[in-house]
């Protein structure tokens, strides 16, 4: 008999949350909580100890790339913990931060249009806590693909942001534009120029030197 695997799960749509964690259940999963956010994931691995935590990437308030990020970060404070990172995106910001964590043991990156078969996606999230990695081929591809594109390493929302300042949008109007805090939009911006190895220096503006690099990816 395989021993009780103990499931933290994190998804912010209700009726899939609720689906999984009916299916674990049913295969013998032990589900100690089924959270919406990345702030909830975080509280729940802290109370729960699981096992293994199985989370979406998107998730509130930004839906950007929360559970990605919240994984990544618990698996620092635990590097035992095993994670499955299961989403409809490939989202490579912080993929590959998470594939490398702890060697790349106990860590997972499956596509929800992908899993097509329920006792494998069981079996894959066995294999996972047993110490293995599982990813999906076109997580690979893309991860492959990224040094070539730096705008690759950015997430969707960064994305979005750098497309606006290109346009010549201030913090401000990106920020009505995409009806968030300007100081949300602050951190994004903060974030693409991390990303984009955009060091502060004294003679080079950095968020022109964005706009180039985001001009010059989409140029080519």
């Amino acid at each position: 008999m395989q021993p009780t695997i103990r499931v933290v799960l994190a998804e912010d749509g209700v009726l899939l949350r609720a689906g999984l964690a009916e299916l674990l259940a049913r295969f013998g999963f032990e589900v100690l909580a089924a959270v919406e956010d990345a702030d909830a994931l975080r509280a729940a691995v802290a109370e729960h100890s699981p096992d293994l935590v199985v989370t979406d990437i998107r998730m509130p308030p930004d839906y950007s790339d929360e559970g990605l990020r919240a994984a990544v970060e618990l698996r620092k404070v635990r590097p035992d913990l095993a994670v499955v990172a299961l989403s409809q995106y490939v989202e490579l910001s912080y993929a590959a931060d998470l594939l490398d964590s702890n060697g790349g043991v106990r860590v997972g990156y499956l596509l929800k249009d992908r899993v097509v078969d329920v006792e494998e996606f069981v079996s894959a999230l066995r294999k996972v806590t047993e110490g293995g990695t599982v990813v999906d081929p076109t997580v690979v591809r893309q991860l492959l693909r990224r040094s070539k594109d730096p705008l690759s390493r950015l997430s969707a929302r960064e994305l979005e942001v750098l497309a606006l300042i290109a346009e010549g949008h201030s913090n401000a109007a990106i920020a009505r534009q995409l009806v968030v805090a300007e100081v949300t939009v602050g951190k994004h911006v903060g974030n693409i120029l991390a990303k984009l190895d955009l060091h502060l220096t004294e003679d080079k503006h950095r968020r022109v030197l964005a706009v180039l690099t985001y001009l010059r990816s989409r140029a080519a």
